[in-house]
Parts: structure tokens; sequence; C-alpha cells
């Protein structure tokens, strides 16, 4: 269902210095809140959490947001490697030193779900629990995830064409189309086992979607044009190498997790969006599995952009959850 909610101020950005980077990052809430830790995907920003800062923060918890390394105003070093996981953990480790905070509920929607499970696997002293929001927490896979997107979707599947450094201008210019193609409206749950293949073909998607005029109806995409628009500036300044860099490092991530215990034992929320065709719930089937304290929502009739999709909802689930294992007050 499109939801195009208002949406709510943004606090100011403050630019901190988490060590080998400076982050452009969103606090709101009392300073001795209960931190919680908001990692947005790509290609989104801090801004994708609008309605959980202003909700979270009402009800007495400290959010802290970023643009996450390489997005929107934070730092984006050229280099692939810059992008690694143990750099990007580093990235949130610095942000909570900086700010005088030693435990954080952390929480992550796509590649900001990645990262977290990572880091809650790699530091999970830094962190009191976890939110995932689509992204599930998974298994080491057999084979490097490269491969895996190559079965799946050929050497057209989005994530394989993102891995060659000449794509970085593929977008560049052509902002205010792209994002209205990134956050068009799900399709039925009913059909997601229908998808062919070249669903995950973003980039020939988007050719064709720019070649047929662009967005026909705002009932079409699930974010507004004016928040798109703010996504669209942001990227023209920032252009999208930095996030292509999280892509490029999937390979590496996967290699750097090899031997790491992905048990975890701290209180686990994951909540699931019913007609995510790239993060279906099923794939949240393994995390009893993993997480031995484990609550599992799922949002009907949304797609991948949860928070855009039913942000009261998903600041609702967020919200019961918290308050009952971590109360504000």
């Amino acid at each position: 269902m499109t939801q195009h909610a208002p949406h709510p101020p943004m606090p100011p950005a403050t630019r901190i210095d988490v060590g080998e980077v400076t982050l452009s990052v969103h606090l709101a809430g009392p300073e001795n809140g209960v931190p919680v830790l908001l990692l947005h995907g790509w290609p989104e920003l801090a801004l994708s959490w609008a309605q959980q800062i202003q909700d979270l923060s009402e009800a007495g918890y400290r959010v802290i947001a970023p643009d996450n390394r390489g997005f929107g105003a934070s730092d984006a070093p050229p280099a692939v490697e810059a992008y690694g996981v143990d750099h990007l953990i580093g990235d949130m480790t610095g942000l909570l030193d900086a700010l005088g905070i030693e435990k954080a509920v952390i929480a992550g929607h796509d590649w900001g779900g990645i990262l977290m499970w990572h880091a809650a696997c790699l530091v999970p002293e830094r962190f009191i629990a976890a939110i995932g929001v689509n992204t599930p927490h998974l298994p080491r896979g057999a084979q490097p995830p490269t491969e895996v997107f190559r079965e799946r979707g050929g050497d057209e599947h989005y994530i394989v064409r993102l891995q060659d450094e000449a794509m970085d201008d593929l977008f560049a210019g052509q902002e205010e189309d792209f994002f209205a193609f990134t956050f068009g409206a799900p399709v039925p749950s009913a059909d997601l086992d229908k998808l062919p293949a070249s669903i995950t073909h973003l980039p020939s998607r988007f050719e064709k979607f720019v070649a047929r005029g662009g967005l026909k109806s705002e009932e079409d995409c699930v974010v507004p044009q004016d928040i798109r628009a703010r996504y669209a500036e942001a990227y023209r300044r920032s252009g999208f190498r930095g996030g292509f860099n999280w892509y490029r490092n999937f390979d590496a991530n996967w290699e750097r997790m090899g031997g790491v215990d992905h048990r975890l034992s701290m209180p686990v929320l994951m909540i699931t969006a019913e007609c995510d065709f790239m993060l279906p719930p099923k794939l949240a089937g393994w995390m009893p599995a993993l997480c031995s304290d484990l609550t599992m929502e799922m949002i009907e009739g949304i797609g991948h952009w949860t928070q855009y999709e039913a942000p009261a909802h998903l600041s609702a689930l967020m919200l019961a959850w918290l308050e009952e294992r971590f109360p504000a007050r």
C-alpha cells in the first residue's frame, strides 16, 4: 500500500569525527536516553529514518542516525577497500565512542542491516540488542556472494554489474528518474515466486523506465516527489561511487566472516515485509537457529521501502519491543 504520510522534519546534522572519516549524524532525544543507532541502506540516507527518529526520540530514546560512510554529507573515501566491513564497523564504534556511549541498540535496513548483523557478531560487547528491518541475519553461505547473485540473475544482476568501477556514473544526471524508479511500489506477495530473474536487472530495467518516459503516476512510487528531490540533490553532490563500493566488498566481507560465530545471544527483533522481492520474509527462516532471544514480526502488504511504506507501523513495532525490553523511562 502506498503511504505518502507527512514527512517529519529531520533534526539538524552534526559532523562527527569517528576515526578514519567524519560522518554527518542526526541526533535526537534526551542524552541520557537508551541509545538507538539507526543504519540506512542503499540508496537511502539517514533521511529514510525520519519517522522513527521522531517517534523514538519523543518516547525518550537517544536516537543516532548517520549518513553512512560514502553517502550523503558524510566522507566518501574513493578506494574500494575503504568500505570493507571492519572499516564500516569502526565507523559505528567510533561514533559511539565520540558520543560517550558504551552500548547501544543497533537497527538496520537493507545494507544497514547487513552491517548491523556483522557488527553484532564481531563487536557484540557494544550492543545491547539488534533490530533488523527487512534484512535478515543469515549464516555464512558456502560460496562468494557474487557467484550466488550471478547464478540467480546472470551477468545483468545489478550487484554483479556494480562490481565494475566503470558503473560509477551510470545514473549521473538522471537522479530524479533514478529515485522515481528505485522507490517503485511493490508487487503483490502472491506474485513474488513468479518474478523472473530479470527483476534483478536494475540497470537495464532503469533504461527501459526512462525510455518509456519515466514515472507515470505518483501512485506508482512509495516516496513522495519532494522527498525524492532531496535524495536526488544529495546524490548530485556526492555521486554514487560511495554506495557502490559497499557492494564491491561483498566477497571480501564474506571472506572476513569465515570462522566467525554467527550465533547471537543479545535480544533480537526482526521485522520483515511481506512483498519485499529482494529480501522476502522466508529468508528470515534461518534466524531461530542463530538468535537465542528472537522476536519476529511481519508487516503485510508492503515491499522493500518499509520506512516509507509503513512508517507508523514500523515505529509502533520498534517501540512496543523496545519499551518492553529496554524502557526509555
